[in-house]
């Protein structure tokens, strides 16, 4: 079983909470690239600093940036063994960064959570009403879920032959089955 996963999906499709579990079984890290570029602000390092000048305005953070956050990140012991990444690569070019900076072999298998289009709204929707979010209407939703087809969906056929489908309707215990019998394979 590969333990350099990457998960990919439309927003609200369940890769945090998938990939969180995952990493509770396999015993590797689960890395956000939300949550890490919030941990490397609140640290005051260095590439948090410069991640804080982007993330104030509302930018996002360039490319090389992330890598190189990404690339420090997995530098620590923890990750020798492997990753859980969630939210990165984003796109193509990310990407190829990563795998000139680690190696082709960085992901060995890319999941794929499938939801259907409709119900990422639904959830999302549901989401926002349980938390309170009042920036999550269902025409942003819809611009996220835009973003997430020409920037992220590219990196399906990127991967190719690590890529491994799965159907992410269904209870998270379900879904979780559904994963650990495709990278069982």
């Amino acid at each position: 079983m590969g333990r350099r996963i990457l998960f990919l999906g439309p927003p609200g499709g369940g890769k945090g909470t998938q990939a969180k579990l995952l990493n509770e079984a396999l015993g590797v890290p689960h890395i956000s690239t939300g949550d890490m570029l919030r941990e490397a602000v609140a640290s005051e390092s260095e590439l948090g600093k410069k991640a804080s000048e982007y993330m104030k305005v509302g930018d996002l953070v360039p490319d090389d940036l992330v890598v190189a956050m990404v690339e420090e990140r997995l530098a620590r012991d923890d990750a020798v063994c492997g990753y859980v990444l969630d939210g990165f690569p984003r796109n193509v070019d990310q990407a190829r960064a990563f795998s000139n900076a680690m190696g082709s072999d960085a992901i060995e298998t890319t999941i794929v959570l499938h939801v259907d289009e409709a119900q990422i709204v639904e959830r999302l929707l549901r989401r926002a009403d349980l938390e309170g979010r009042t920036d999550d209407n269902e025409a942003t939703i819809r611009r996220r879920l835009e973003v997430f087809r020409r920037e992220t969906e590219p990196l399906i056929a990127y991967y190719g032959d690590r890529v491994r489908r799965v159907d992410g309707v269904g209870s998270i215990d379900d879904i979780f089955c559904r994963v650990v019998r495709e990278l069982a394979e």
